[in-house]
C-alpha cells in the first residue's frame, strides 16, 4: 500500500481514507470522491494536466500495464485490489480521466448486510435457502448498486467442504468460502496478442473440479458457456449482470447468449435459461446512496421460456 501511495501523487490522502469508496478525477482541478454512497467534490488539485497524466501513467504501470497515445484507455487492478480506469486524450476530450473504485479490506459478511438493512429478514431466509439448496442465482442491478458485494457475501453461506472457482474480468470479488481458486482474464498486449477471455476461463474452470462456478460479471458471449455449465451439474453457481430489473436481467442474458456464436436455436437458449437460472436477485441504490436487495424472484418454466415468481419484495 505504501508503494502505491507514493505513485498516487495528490490522490494519496484520498486513498488513505478508508471511508472513500471511489475517486473520480475529471481534470487537474476537478476531483470527486464517493462517501456514504454520495459523490462529493474535494479540494484535491494537480498542478496541471501534465502532473495528472504522469500520475495516471504511474498508476497503470503499477498494474503491470502501459498507457500511451497508442493505448489511451486502460482498465486494470491495482496491487491493493482496487480497480483503476484511465482514459487519455484524444478519447478524453478535456484531459486525462482517472476513476478508482476501492474495496474495503474487511469484506462485508452476509450478516453485516442484514444488520445494515440491505437485506430484510425475509430475504435473508430465502437467500440462505437458495444457496444451501444449491440453486443457481443471477444477481442483477445497475452500476454501483452492490452486486459484487452481495455476491461475495453469498459465498460465505457455501458449505466449507465445497470448492469454488471464480472467474472475473478483473479480480475484485472478496470470496468468503474456505476452498477457492481464482481466475482472472488477461487483456491483449501492445501487439494485440495474448488475450485470455472469460469464455476461455469458464471452459477451463469446468476442468478444475468446481462444486460451484462463480462469475463476477456476465458481459457477452460467455453467457452461453455459463448456461451450459449450470445445466451440466454445476448447481449452486452464481453470477452478476447489469440490468434494470429481474426480467431485464434474463432478457439481457438471452441476448448475450446469442452473442456466443454457438449454433443453438433461439428457443433452445430460452429453454436453457429457464432450466439453468433458478432465481434472480435484484439490487438497487437509492438516491441517498443506500444499497439494498429490491427483490428476489424464482424463475419457473413457462412454455418456451420462463415466468418470474416474486418471493420477497
Amino acid at each position: 500500500m505504501t508503494s502505491l501511495l507514493s505513485l498516487a501523487g495528490p490522490l494519496a490522502p484520498l486513498l488513505m481514507n478508508p471511508q472513500v469508496g471511489e475517486v473520480v478525477v475529471n481534470g487537474p482541478f476537478d476531483v470527486w470522491v464517493e462517501l456514504d454512497g454520495q459523490l462529493r467534490r474535494v479540494d484535491t488539485r494537480f498542478r496541471d494536466s501534465l502532473e495528472l497524466r504522469q500520475t495516471a501513467v504511474r498508476l497503470v504501470a503499477a498494474c503491470g500495464r502501459r498507457i500511451d497515445d497508442a493505448t489511451p484507455m486502460v482498465d486494470a487492478r491495482l496491487p491493493d485490489g482496487s480497480r483503476v480506469n484511465v482514459v487519455l486524450p484524444p478519447l478524453a476530450v478535456d484531459g486525462p480521466l482517472i476513476t478508482i473504485r476501492r474495496f474495503g479490506t474487511a469484506p462485508l459478511r452476509f450478516s453485516d448486510l442484514v444488520e445494515r438493512g440491505s437485506i430484510s429478514a425475509e430475504q435473508a431466509i430465502e437467500l440462505t435457502l437458495l444457496v444451501q439448496s444449491r440453486r443457481n442465482m443471477l444477481i442483477s442491478g445497475g452500476t454501483g448498486t452492490g452486486k459484487t458485494t452481495l455476491l461475495g457475501a453469498l459465498t460465505g453461506l457455501v458449505p466449507t467442504n465445497e470448492r469454488l472457482v471464480t472467474v472475473e474480468d478483473a479480480a475484485e470479488l472478496s470470496v468468503q468460502a474456505e476452498h477457492v481458486a481464482r481466475l482472472e482474464a488477461r487483456p491483449a498486449n501492445v501487439e494485440g496478442k495474448g488475450a485470455i477471455e472469460l469464455r476461455q476461463l469458464i471452459r477451463n474452470a469446468l476442468r478444475m473440479r468446481p462444486d460451484r462456478l462463480i462469475v463476477g460479471e456476465i458481459r457477452g458471449g460467455e453467457a452461453i458457456d455459463l448456461l451450459l455449465a449450470m445445466n451440466t451439474g454445476h448447481d449452486g453457481s452464481l453470477a452478476t449482470i447489469h440490468a434494470n430489473g429481474p426480467e431485464d436481467a434474463l432478457r439481457r442474458l438471452e441476448t448475450m447468449a446469442l452473442m456466443g456464436g454457438v449454433d443453438i436455436p433461439h428457443t433452445a437458449i430460452r429453454e436453457q435459461i429457464a432450466s439453468a437460472v433458478h432465481a434472480v436477485v435484484h439490487v438497487v441504490r437509492s438516491p441517498d446512496g443506500n444499497r439494498c436487495v429490491a427483490s428476489v424472484d424464482r424463475v419457473e418454466r413457462a412454455g418456451v421460456g420462463w415466468h418470474l415468481q416474486a418471493v420477497e419484495r
